[in-house]
């Protein structure tokens, strides 16, 4: 264990993987809104971030109501990373909002792992889907959640084969490594459903076969995360939903 939490350190210590408009500005990526993109480079410890894409509106929470890649913000995340400093040793930011970048946001690469949501409705930029393509290629990690319907995942995939059309999504099992490398999960079956459906996770592996990303098919474990304070929330549900994310956050640091 302290082998493995000393990979970690090394990592953050050597490697640095709309109605309103973003552009860059004398090398720095300007977004017309303070609360997007890096505020300060907070890089040296993990750092739960978002990606946004579409519209951006002034409203609550960022959005004039809930947006989809808004979804569970903040709450999702500042409750992951508190359980994450919990269960391991891993240097991390707590009790701040995730930062929120644009796919062409260069100060995305500084950090190993992203979120992105609601994929459904995803419309990138042929600008954001080329940044889309470097990040995953530099060795990032795509957490890719709450989303449900095969319209929705036609929509991602489209955009997946544009920017990395040669990898391919593919089914994961239980065998995977993802699940079992910190917790050992034991049943995919304990994710929990996404309305009716039933709950699937893929993967695109790159030439090495390092995963690049998790797609959490009819699943949303950010929800469970984001009410896992709620004394009326199922104890059980939340425990596997953040079992997931903490795997999920061992395998990008570590592969």
């Amino acid at each position: 264990m302290r082998k493995l939490i000393f990979i970690i350190v090394l990592i953050f210590l050597t490697v640095a993987p709309a109605t309103f408009s973003a552009a860059p500005n004398n090398g720095k990526y300007r977004y017309n809104d303070p609360r997007l993109g890096e505020r300060e480079d907070v890089s040296n410890k993990f750092t739960f971030v978002r990606i946004m894409f579409g519209e951006f509106h002034t409203g609550w929470p960022l959005g004039d109501g809930p947006i989809g890649w808004s979804h569970d913000y903040p709450e999702a995340g500042l409750h992951f990373t508190k359980i994450l400093s919990e269960v391991s040793k891993i240097p991390i930011n707590l009790d701040m909002n995730e930062y929120i970048f644009r796919f062409d946001d260069p100060d995305l690469f500084k950090y190993p792992l992203a979120y992105l949501c609601e994929v459904g409705d995803m419309d990138l930029t042929d600008e954001e889907v080329a940044g889309m393509r470097e990040y995953l290629l530099r060795g990032g990690f795509l957490l890719v959640d709450d989303f449900r319907g095969s319209w929705s995942m036609q929509n991602f995939a489209d955009y997946v084969r544009r920017a990395i059309p040669e990898y391919e999504i593919k089914e994961l099992d239980v065998s995977h490594p993802i699940f079992n490398c910190f917790f050992s999960i034991k049943s995919l079956d304990d994710a929990r459903s996404y309305a009716r459906y039933k709950p699937t996770f893929f993967g695109v592996e790159d030439k090495n076969g390092r995963l690049m990303m998790i797609i959490n098919y009819n699943n949303d474990v950010s929800d469970y995360w984001q009410w896992s304070n709620d004394p009326f929330s199922p104890i059980e549900d939340t425990n596997t939903a953040y079992k997931f994310g903490v795997n999920y956050v061992f395998y990008a640091l570590t592969h």
